[in-house]
């Protein structure tokens, strides 16, 4: 019995510690810097049914295909996803690559409210 109280504890702690990083890393930013490159990495479908006005559509799993399309590597990026998890990832991705200013803006419904 205490293995699996042990085992639940540790699955709810690893749980909460994934939703913890997503959301303190898009609480980052309150607001969207000027000239900021703004990069949507959910799927084509989830863009086109909606998403942040200039944002560039560069899906996750492409992201390190696609580095050359984020330009010089001290310019400002923000990334966005559905709820902040796949743009954390792309965050690292980026970071990992040398880019220097990366800001994860969270899900969609948080970068617009950082619009207002």
């Amino acid at each position: 019995m205490k293995q699996h109280n042990k085992a639940i504890w540790i699955t709810l702690i690893a749980v909460l510690s994934v939703f913890s990083i997503a959301c303190s890393a898009a609480a980052d930013i309150t607001a969207i810097p000027k000239g900021a490159f703004i990069v949507d990495v959910r799927t084509p479908d989830e863009y086109n049914a909606g998403h942040f006005p200039g944002a560039t559509n560069i899906p996750l799993d492409t992201v390190k295909d696609r580095l050359s399309e984020f330009g010089d590597k001290n310019r400002t990026i923000v990334v966005y996803c559905r709820s902040g998890r796949r743009s954390g990832l792309a965050q690292q991705i980026l970071k990992d690559a040398g880019y220097t200013d990366v800001q994860n803006g969270g899900g969609l419904s948080h970068m617009m409210a950082m619009k207002k």
